[in-house]
């Protein structure tokens, strides 16, 4: 691999008054992003580490569920959360929790998921088109965090689908309300996670709003964000299935925007490695049958082109203790290469474009939003 070009740009990024060193963002994952995968993540780089997406309701009405998901490591000193709401009330009373009792030093608010069962209800990538009801929502999220200096972020996607954008709209409101940031993920919902992410709309947005722009989407490896910010000059960038086993995407991506050589790709003995410690980072968060049980779904991504025979995968895809995780993974060959043809490949979950999003009856007649009874999609979408 040639070295990165190092960035143009200042490898700090501003997000109201608070600071990262690195200008890259850990995008929330639903059953991946927790504390532990956090920490990992961390151990490898600088960034901003963002935990899976929690309804604004469930912190207010007390779930259980929810709550269990602000678990923060006792190294994790910047602690953001990402909010998923629908009702400007909620939302404020839960950004306040969150300033108040869980120390947490940034919000991010979802307006961008693409599932079904969150479009169907008017929210994630759906409500931006609702755009009095979208700024109601920012602006009540960012009175609750000013008098505690939190800064608000918001993140979306282009929009409903080719025929239905909303990103130049959202961005602008974003702006006005006092957001510090916003992403934007280069796809509609329309397309999910298929298909090629259109980074031109990045650019627009950045020329549109004063506010920084984050970018996310196809960054597979630490020269795709050096490229984005290139292309579109935006203030950073947001990492998602990218990282997916591959924690040490993290450390590249430190190393390409300080202007630094590419690292050596890593050995099949070093990925074991990160894949003993992931365990060890999950059984001491949830305990270590369930930790393990958490821990095979990363498997067949740690894996991913090396050279492992079906059985070992399968009985790594089973492993229910650190013990026998040691002993399968020292049946892996240490000195094996990693797949170069892996290097820029797409990771996770792809699937194909929707000939519709599914939207509430009427959503798209108007952009307004303010009357509409949101109250059923607050329900049961924490971690997305």
């Amino acid at each position: 691999m040639l070295p990165p070009t190092p960035s143009p740009r200042s490898p700090m990024l501003k997000l109201g008054n608070l600071t990262i060193d690195t200008p890259v963002v850990l995008a929330p994952m639903a059953g991946i992003t927790n504390a532990a995968y956090r920490r990992l993540c961390a151990e490898q780089g600088a960034g901003l580490y963002v935990c899976e997406m929690i309804t604004s309701r469930g912190i207010v009405e007390g779930d259980q569920k929810s709550l269990d998901m602000l678990t923060f490591d006792e190294r994790e000193t910047v602690r953001s959360v990402q909010l998923y709401g629908v009702d400007p009330v909620y939302v404020g009373r839960a950004v306040e929790l969150l300033c108040a009792e869980y120390g947490v030093a940034h919000v991010d608010l979802n307006f961008g998921c693409p599932v079904p069962k969150v479009t169907r209800k008017g929210g994630g990538a759906a409500l931006p088109w609702k755009r009095n009801l979208l700024g109601a929502i920012l602006h009540s999220a960012v009175k609750a965090a000013t008098p505690y200096g939190i800064p608000v972020t918001m993140k979306t996607r282009i929009g409903i689908d080719s025929a239905h954008q909303t990103y130049l709209d959202a961005g602008k409101i974003a702006e006005e309300s006092g957001a510090a940031a916003i992403g934007l993920h280069g796809r509609t919902a329309a397309q999910a996670y298929s298909g090629q992410a259109d980074w031109t709309k990045i650019a627009e947005l950045v020329e549109h709003v004063s506010i920084p722009v984050l970018g996310n989407g196809d960054i597979w490896e630490a020269s795709d964000a050096l490229r984005m910010v290139s292309e579109t000059g935006c203030a950073g960038v947001i990492v998602g299935r990218g990282c997916l086993g591959r924690p040490w995407l993290f450390r590249d991506l430190a190393v390409a925007f300080a202007g630094g050589e590419a690292l050596n790709l890593p050995t099949l003995g070093e990925v074991a490695t990160v894949m003993r410690r992931h365990g060890e980072l999950l059984a001491d968060l949830m305990g270590e049958q369930r930790g393990l049980r958490d821990f095979r779904k990363h498997v067949p991504w740690y894996l991913k082109g090396f050279p492992a025979g079906g059985e070992l995968r399968a009985a790594l895809g089973m492993v229910d203790s650190l013990a026998q995780l040691d002993e399968l993974l020292a049946q892996l060959d240490p000195s094996a290469p990693f797949p170069i043809h892996e290097l820029g490949s797409p990771r996770g979950r792809q699937g194909s474009p929707r000939d519709h999003v599914v939207l509430p009856h009427g959503w798209l007649d108007d952009t307004d939003g303010l009357t509409e009874d949101m109250a059923a999609a607050e329900i049961g979408v924490s971690g997305g």
